[in-house]
């Protein structure tokens, strides 16, 4: 086994030394075939990336993102936000509150965490600052908010997962509706138990009333944007449509919003989203392609199998083992962004996972769940800089302060649907 951990050593200390993580995959994948297979290794590390990548399902991705794009140059995220502070202005902490709710819609709507942050977060944060509300309460709703889009569908995480693994994306999407909803009634049950609590960290909205009238009319300035989201949804759900063909009318139908209805789109506009889609896109699917070279050296090497054996030869209970792997994988989180943190460790967790006796679609969605505290952690938490991108007040240290509670709640609730895998499993099974 010297020969493995050479190339993992050597994956360590290209992705700390700062190299692309794609190199790092790549480099590393192709130094291990070629000491076990000589020159004839460059042909298995080839047929390895481009095997990869020849897959229907993946299709999805880039439709995904594209769709996204476009209803990020809409006003959306602002309705969305609107809608939802109107409706929920009653509660204590409502604004907070209904900076969870738009998060989780925008993440039906875009499947993209950064982007949710972005879109909300530019209306959240100065208006709930300028209601009274504390700067903890205001960065840390908007920063875990947009995390929720990781696990909403349509979820690009799920299409990497799904990618690697050979789980279906479309069981995916369904087997994240529930621990999603959960996770931002969690989210949403803190902020008012908070609230409560301390009501200086956020002014009741009470006395302020909203007519049924402007409620209504609050969300009918979403409802394209709503029925598009049903649509894509649920022509997957019903099984009308493989997940790539409803990205497909997704994100014609984005265009459609953004061209039409808002006429926020002219030609400059159009070729930024187009290459920002391509740019992304491709990134991620460079990074996919050879983190499969790496994986398949690594069976090759029967790695995966060899730890997996070992662990189970332990005979230590299934939940303890489960639980070290989530904290290491927080760990991880940390410092590795989610695409890379799928492609790496899931050809080697998805093997002990299953010797273990569990269901790689439920792996998948406890996966993400993870990926969700990630992107609010430093060092490597992108929705922390991308607030700071949009709340020039805040700074990034307190943003890193106010995110720790919320995280504790997102890290509780990845426990319960670890410990319990059946809460994320029996609406799949309705299916």
């Amino acid at each position: 086994m010297l020969e493995p951990l050479l190339v993992v050593i050597l994956l360590l200390l290209m992705i700390f030394s700062g190299a692309p993580i794609f190199l790092a995959l790549g480099a590393s994948g192709l130094l291990g075939f070629f000491m076990e297979r000589g020159s004839l290794g460059f042909f298995f590390a080839g047929s390895s990336f481009f095997g990869q990548l020849n897959s229907f399902e993946l299709i999805a991705l880039p439709l995904f993102i594209l769709m996204g794009n476009f209803l990020t140059a809409t006003p959306v995220g602002t309705s969305l936000y609107h809608a939802a502070s109107v409706w929920l202005r009653w509660l204590r902490g409502g604004l907070a509150i209904s900076t969870v709710g738009a998060g989780t819609v925008f993440g039906a709507v875009s499947g993209v965490s950064v982007a949710g942050v972005a879109a909300v977060g530019s209306i959240a944060v100065p208006e709930m600052l300028n209601r009274g509300y504390s700067r903890g309460i205001a960065a840390g709703s908007v920063a875990s908010a947009g995390a929720l889009a990781m696990l909403i569908p349509p979820s690009v995480p799920f299409i990497i997962y799904g990618a690697v693994s050979g789980v279906s994306v479309g069981d995916l999407f369904i087997g994240g509706i529930v621990p999603g909803l959960a996770l931002a009634a969690a989210l949403s049950a803190y902020i008012w138990l908070r609230c409560t609590l301390n009501p200086s960290e956020a002014p009741s909205d009470k006395g302020e009333g909203t007519s049924w009238t402007e409620k209504f009319k609050a969300l009918g300035n979403v409802w394209h944007a709503l029925l598009l989201v049903a649509m894509v949804l649920g022509s997957i759900y019903s099984g009308f449509a493989t997940p790539s063909e409803a990205a497909g009318f997704g994100a014609f139908g984005a265009f459609l919003i953004a061209a039409v209805v808002f006429r926020s789109l002219d030609w400059k506009k159009t070729l930024k989203i187009l290459s920002d889609s391509v740019r992304v896109s491709g990134t991620i699917l460079l990074i996919i392609g050879c983190a499969r070279i790496f994986g398949d050296y690594l069976n090759l090497m029967r790695v995966p199998q060899t730890l997996s054996d070992a662990l189970v030869g332990m005979n230590l209970p299934g939940w303890s083992i489960l639980v070290v792997i989530m904290i290491g994988l927080v760990l991880l989180g940390m410092l590795v962004d989610a695409v890379s943190l799928i492609v790496v460790t899931t050809p080697i967790l998805l093997p002990l996972i299953t010797a273990l006796g569990y269901d790689p679609l439920w792996f998948g969605i406890v996966l993400v769940m993870n990926l969700e505290i990630a992107v609010v952690t430093p060092p490597v938490g992108l929705n922390l800089y991308a607030l700071r991108g949009v709340a020039p007040m805040l700074q990034v240290d307190e943003i890193i302060k106010a995110v720790i509670p919320f995280v504790a709640v997102q890290f509780a609730m990845l426990m319960l649907f670890v410990l319990f895998p059946g809460l994320s499993l029996w609406l799949p099974g309705l299916f």
